[in-house]
């Protein structure tokens, strides 16, 4: 028998290192892994051993004998991937890792924000040798897009945090949550207290689509409502018009399909998760029947994964619909699917649109409706929304990344709620270097560099500020492994400058400026106060939405 890898793949890629044959690809040295949307199990080489189920942090791995029913079609998908890309294990022992030199002293390193790439960063700093991490968060909770991003209906991708949890118990990383840099403490306050700083503070901006009403009331960007619903203090005092039956998502990525099924999921089945408490109320009154995700490209161009697009099919009550005409991908498209170098998932997720495509609609079923090749034009409506027009395209050039052309053909969509989940942008940081365009600070190998390509002394970037917002969690393991790889390399250069301060003067320094800042053992009060509240009601947690309750539990201990 054998271990299978399923939907909840994160890419962390903790399984690879842990695997005694070499079976599971892609690497992160690989190519394929870059634009990989899972790993794979290659079933005639794994030995059983479960090593890389005890390794994975979001449990995605299962023994072959143990697949749930709805996750067996992953026995193929794992086969599959080796059948295009045939196994050749390297059993070469891997490098050692350059731990610092004693002689060096103590390494002192700040890092800006608290989600996946900041704590995959401070995790490998820890892990190498004499070293001091600060991290700092304006929000009074960690985790980032790991406790207000992830869908509430994928728990176990959550898992992830207790993983840096654990990782996080030595004094030698302390947490200053609920504390801004560049308004508690200046940048340079910062950047003189340490040797390096780490800026992982994600692409909080959202992309706009830049059509005739765009801000009308009941028009409103992925970034809030998932915030929403996660339970972001920023946004909790949101309210969102879901009176209409109809609602219409801009964009097709991950974010998309995560907004549709909190949309049409039996509020019940939300119940027993940590979605919000007013976000549950809310949908418990939502006269929403459809969800219809809009995409500007075919479907072979889908932004969405393919474990997740699979994933829809096992929703109760809801009806995953394609329309037959948009499977027609032509001579391209065929050529495209059959290209040995095309993305493995691609045929995954043909698959899975041909699969929905022949289902009938049953009564009394929700639906999420997938629409390809249409762009949105105009958002029509007097004192809030009521339609979306757009526009049909038809795809030229190749069809790995086709242009979309408008071909007049226009129709509406009567709806009285759209996202726009058409991505995320970064945004400057303080008076640091910014690339407009890409929306990311300037790096070389994890370096924040000027315009002429200097590095800027002791400021490194990670994440999505860094590379721009793609990627799953576990895309930032590798991100921030050659980010903290450039630091140490500077450090033992001698390349970086003696802090100005030492770590008490620090710690004094933010709780002068910032009385309310929320400490590690604050947090930790929070954390049990939440998961007390969530056994108590069959839930993970009850997580606490607004700043004023954080802190009132955090300062009750």
């Amino acid at each position: 028998m054998a271990y299978v890898i399923t939907q909840r793949c994160c890419n962390d890629a903790s399984c690879v290192a842990e695997c005694p044959v070499d079976c599971i690809r892609p690497r992160p040295e690989d190519p394929q892994f870059a634009t990989a949307e899972m790993l794979y199990i290659d079933p005639d080489t794994c030995i059983d051993c479960g090593a890389c189920y005890e390794a994975c942090p979001v449990d995605a791995i299962y023994a072959e004998e143990d697949l749930p029913a709805h996750l067996d079609g992953f026995r193929g998908i794992n086969a599959g991937y080796f059948a295009k890309h045939p196994l050749q294990p390297d059993m070469s022992p891997p490098p050692p890792v350059r731990r610092l030199a004693k002689d060096l002293g103590t390494l002192r390193v700040a890092i800006v924000g608290t989600g996946p790439a900041a704590c995959y960063a401070a995790e490998q700093l820890l892990s190498a040798g004499s070293v001091e991490v600060e991290m700092f968060d304006r929000l009074p909770a960690p985790w980032g897009l790991a406790r207000y991003g992830v869908a509430p209906d994928h728990a176990q991708t959550r898992g992830v945090t207790e993983m840096f949890t654990a990782a996080f118990k030595r004094d030698a990383l302390q947490m200053y949550l609920n504390t801004e840099i560049g308004t508690h403490l200046t940048h340079a306050e910062l950047r003189d207290s340490v040797h390096a700083v780490i800026y992982a503070v994600g692409a909080p901006a959202d992309r706009r689509l830049d059509i005739p009403g765009e801000d009308l009331p009941g028009s409103v960007s992925a970034t809030e409502f998932v915030a929403w619903y996660n339970g972001n203090p920023e946004y909790a005092d949101r309210v969102f018009d879901l009176s209409g039956e109809r609602a219409v998502i801009v964009g097709n990525g991950n974010v998309a399909l995560d907004i549709a099924r909190v949309l049409t999921t039996d509020p019940d089945e939300l119940a027993r998760t940590d979605i919000a408490d007013h976000a549950l109320a809310a949908l418990r009154n939502s006269a929403i029947r459809e969800v219809v995700v809009v995409g500007r490209r075919g479907v072979l161009q889908a932004a969405y994964t393919a474990p997740e697009f699979r994933a829809l099919g096992q929703l109760d009550g809801v009806d995953i619909v394609v329309e037959p005409d948009d499977l027609a991908v032509g001579e391209a498209g065929h050529a495209y699917l059959a290209d040995p170098d095309a993305p493995y998932e691609l045929g995954v997720k043909h698959r899975a649109a041909v699969e929905y495509a022949a289902r009938p609609l049953r009564d009394g079923h929700k639906r999420i409706r997938f629409r390809y090749c249409l762009s949105p034009v105009e958002i029509v409506g007097d004192d809030s929304v009521r339609a979306v027009r757009y526009v049909h395209n038809e795809l030229t050039g190749p069809a790995a990344a086709p242009t979309a052309r408008p071909t007049g053909d226009t129709g509406a969509l009567d709806s009285s709620l759209v996202v726009r989940a058409v991505g995320y942008r970064g945004e400057p940081v303080g008076d640091l270097p910014f690339d407009e365009r890409r929306g990311v600070l300037p790096t070389v190998d994890g370096r924040v560099v000027g315009p002429a390509g200097a590095p800027v002394p002791g400021v490194y970037a990670a994440g999505w500020i860094k590379r721009g917002p793609r990627g799953v969690i576990g895309s930032n393991r590798a991100d921030a492994a050659e980010t903290v790889a450039a630091i140490l390399d500077d450090f033992r250069a001698g390349a970086l400058s003696a802090p100005v301060r030492d770590r008490a003067e620090l710690s004094d320094l933010v709780r002068t400026r910032r009385p309310e800042v929320v400490d590690r053992t604050a947090w930790q009060a929070v954390d049990r106060a939440e998961r007390a509240a969530g056994a108590a009601a069959g839930r993970p947690r009850v997580k606490l939405a607004t700043v004023e309750e954080l802190l009132a539990t955090a300062r009750r201990g």
